[in-house]
């Protein structure tokens, strides 16, 4: 073909290979008996209430909700979202590799280390997540050529990069703190001293700025979500706990993982980018201090997998036993690990290696105990028996403009929109951003109610003065399920007006 490199074109087919790779084990790797994470469904929801801010999330993951809405909202292309995202990364560490001046073998194990890594596991999941570790690294990468070359078309890339992952997850901030230090101790401080700088930093606020204004008008909701999460699940999180599993997650690709920091802390002809280091380790105390969650942090990751790429594409260089080594340990590593990373195993499975899966903390949920399932995986079920029981409730129901369905979680809300047969059912809870999307324009007059099974009125004393009659649908029966054993209950004819109690319990949790 004239005009063209061949050697641009073995690369982009090895790039290729890898993207293609990358995707399909993000769908093969998931055992069909899960289903989608609770969290997963609050964000496909929001797609329906469109607005600039939410309480547990910024706005972006919403409108690609919107977008995956638009397209039909299939299984399939929820499940793609994420991987894509995944793919991206990749590429963009391709990038980096390319801008430190890296080989193709570095390319190409860089790309073996992000695959055989927990980010294989993130990017199955429709979360804020997998964008987050995007932004990310493609903000290193940006960097990374502002420092070489000076260019301020890369300035306004880093802003606009922070601004848009602020709008897909707060976490970012946590990059810019440790950037500050670690940029303010180098060479690399002169930054503070371009007008580019300034004029980028401006161009990043406005891409926030519609979030940011949201938050002021809504009394900075987020602040509030966060003492729920240090109330709740921060509390559990320990140093210990926190430290093994950033160990854990790149147990496969600890070489690339640990050369990496070695070339940036010790290597002479890495002194340029310490920087990266320094950032990375700024990071990391600011996590430890707030007691962040361990995966927090995956961002940080991507760069130094990069580095340590290099350096072994350089070490081994024409060595191609060594090679073969250094890549044989990481697949098989990672093959070996496989049912602990991804949802391979169904939960019978999972039981029958309960010492396996334990043994390394997967068992451990957010209240500091072990359970029989990994958390993830029990919030991956029960999801369609609950909207199959809402759906009985339902359709007894004679003037569906006077019901109103409560489940108790986000979890089990979204999962009643996203599977009911019913497309206007509009099931609500009292927890996020469905104690904002209650809508009340009639009396209410029979309420399905969704209870846990650990609830302390499971006979609805409460509720028998108030309806004229209460009937218990059924029970979730699947044992592997978070939810199993809640509980669907119709109430039908309301003999007073409910609609003053429900707003007085919203504005109660609201609190």
């Amino acid at each position: 073909m004239e005009g063209t490199n061949p050697d641009r074109l073995k690369e982009y087919s090895y790039l290729v290979f890898f993207i293609v790779l990358k995707l399909v084990l993000s769908f093969v790797l998931v055992n069909s008996v899960y289903d989608f994470h609770r969290d997963e469904f609050l964000y496909l929801d929001q797609a329906h209430h469109p607005d600039f801010g939410f309480t547990s999330v910024p706005p972006l993951i919403s409108v690609f909700s919107i977008f995956i809405k638009l397209f039909g909202g299939g299984f399939y292309l929820v499940r793609f979202v994420p991987a894509f995202f995944g793919a991206l990364t990749m590429v963009y560490c391709w990038k980096i590799v390319g801008a430190i001046n890296g080989n193709l073998m570095s390319k190409c194990l860089v790309c073996v280390a992000m695959i055989c890594s927990v980010f294989l596991r993130l990017n199955t999941l429709y979360q804020p997540n997998s964008f987050d570790v995007l932004a990310w690294t493609a903000v290193f990468y940006y960097l990374i050529r502002y420092f070489d070359n000076e260019q301020p078309q890369y300035l306004y890339f880093v802003a606009i990069t922070i601004a848009i992952g602020f709008l897909n997850k707060y976490n970012i901030l946590f990059l810019v703190i440790g950037l500050l230090p670690a940029i303010l101790i180098g060479r690399q401080r002169k930054i503070f001293t371009q007008k580019h700088f300034y004029f980028a930093l401006l161009a990043g606020v406005l891409v926030a700025l519609p979030n940011i204004i949201w938050q002021i008008n809504h009394g900075f909701p987020v602040l509030h979500h966060m003492k729920l999460l240090q109330k709740y699940q921060l509390v559990n999180v320990s140093l210990k706990n926190f430290l093994i599993g950033q160990f854990l997650f790149f147990i496969n690709s600890i070489f690339f993982l640990l050369a990496g920091i070695f070339v940036l802390i010790w290597h002479q002809s890495f002194v340029k980018y310490r920087w990266v280091i320094f950032t990375y380790l700024f990071t990391m105390l600011v996590f430890v201090y707030f007691k962040g969650k361990d995966y927090y942090t995956l961002g940080l990751y991507p760069v130094l997998l990069c580095f340590g790429a290099l350096f072994f594409g350089r070490v081994l260089s024409k060595r191609y036993i060594l090679q073969g080594i250094v890549v044989f340990f990481t697949i098989a590593s990672f093959v070996y690990v496989l049912p602990l990373l991804m949802p391979v195993y169904s939960p019978a499975q999972i039981i029958k290696s309960h010492q396996r899966f334990e043994r390394v903390g997967v068992l451990r949920w957010e209240d500091g105990k072990n359970h029989q399932l990994p958390q993830d995986y029990a919030d991956m079920q029960g999801w369609k028996e609950i909207a199959h029981l809402t759906d009985m409730a339902y359709s007894r129901v004679k003037d569906k403009s006077v019901v109103l369905v409560r489940a108790d979680n986000y979890g089990q809300a979204g999962a009643i929109n996203y599977y009911s047969k019913y497309p206007n059912i509009g099931a609500v809870a009292y927890s996020d951003d469905y104690l904002h999307w209650f809508e009340m324009k009639k009396p209410i007059k029979d309420l399905i109610l969704i209870r846990p099974v650990d609830e302390e009125d499971p006979r609805r004393e409460k509720e028998k003065p108030i309806f004229n009659r209460i009937t218990q649908i059924g029970e979730v029966k699947n044992p592997y399920s978070r939810e199993f054993g809640t509980r669907v209950f119709l109430l039908e004819g309301a003999k007073i007006n409910i609609n003053p109690i429900i707003e007085a319990e919203i504005i109660e949790e609201q609190q």
